[in-house]
């Protein structure tokens, strides 16, 4: 498979962005500091151990979730890009995909980019949003995540009950994810151009099942 020249796809911004924005914006109303002023204290009288800072945070009203975020913000632990601001997710955004397909994976990244356009012809409200290892496919919730292998892609989908799904190729997997409660509850496995033929009814199927909050 060749892999040429293509232009970086353009990503959206994690839900996950948003949950700690939200809560950034909180800390005056629910701890009576903001979080600037959390993140002043501990590089004043904080203790240098990250686990200790983390109690010494708890001590002081803070939830986990809180402390963590202080405790990134005055630079005791390291920083993610999910606890960034937009802006910064979505510069780190590209630097992601470009790690999961180096290597043995980069003959998959052509594969990949066909996938994201596939996914975006299905709506406007369609959302591509990198981690680290791999790459989610939200409306309103996740209905597909692609992952690459040396010797595959792996695309995940949120089908619901196998027992509902008919697949006459017999090439979907079940994760096991709807006995567990997971979204994502089937596999299929690509390895080139001519599997997306095969992928497309069913991406369209997970995002139609997420038609609705």
């Amino acid at each position: 498979m060749a892999n040429p020249t293509h232009p970086l796809a353009p990503y959206d911004v994690h839900p996950s962005v948003a949950y700690v924005q939200s809560i950034l914006s909180q800390f005056q109303v629910k701890t009576g500091r903001t979080w600037e002023d959390w993140v002043a204290w501990v590089r004043s009288e904080g203790p240098a151990n990250p686990k200790d800072l983390q109690v010494w945070l708890k001590a002081r009203g803070l939830g986990t979730t809180q402390a963590s975020l202080v405790a990134q913000r005055a630079g005791a632990v390291p920083g993610h890009a999910f606890n960034d601001t937009p802006e910064g997710y979505l510069a780190a955004a590209p630097g992601y995909v470009e790690g999961q397909y180096g290597g043995r994976k980069a003959a998959f990244r052509p594969l990949f980019e066909r996938l994201v356009e596939l996914a975006r012809g299905l709506g406007g409200d369609v959302k591509i949003c990198p981690c680290e290892t791999l790459v989610p496919f939200y409306r309103n919730h996740v209905f597909a995540e692609v992952k690459p292998f040396a010797s595959r892609l792996d695309l995940g989908l949120a089908l619901g009950d196998p027992a509902t799904v008919n697949d006459p190729a017999e090439r979907l997997k079940d994760t096991g994810g709807f006995a567990k409660k997971d979204r994502l509850t089937h596999r299929l496995e690509l390895t080139s151009e001519e599997d997306l033929d095969l992928a497309l009814p069913w991406l369209e199927r997970a995002y139609g099942r997420d038609g609705n909050r």
